[in-house]
């Protein structure tokens, strides 16, 4: 990035236990906007989006 900014984070996970574990890690470290899964239909698993902005200092 030559500026920061936010950033979209797009994960694809077999369910929401596991997607939403990485999506607390990330809000435990940077500022991010409330996420939540989607599921195409007919495929397998689930889609979490994300926001966070990375010039928030980190968590501890």
């Amino acid at each position: 990035m030559s500026e920061p900014g936010i950033l979209v984070v797009d994960v694809a996970a077999a369910d929401d236990a596991t997607v939403l574990p990485f999506q607390q890690l990330l809000a435990d470290r940077w500022a991010t906007a409330t996420a939540e899964t989607t599921r195409d239909a007919g495929q397998p698993g689930v889609r979490l989006c994300c926001y966070l902005d990375p010039r928030q200092p980190l968590g501890s």
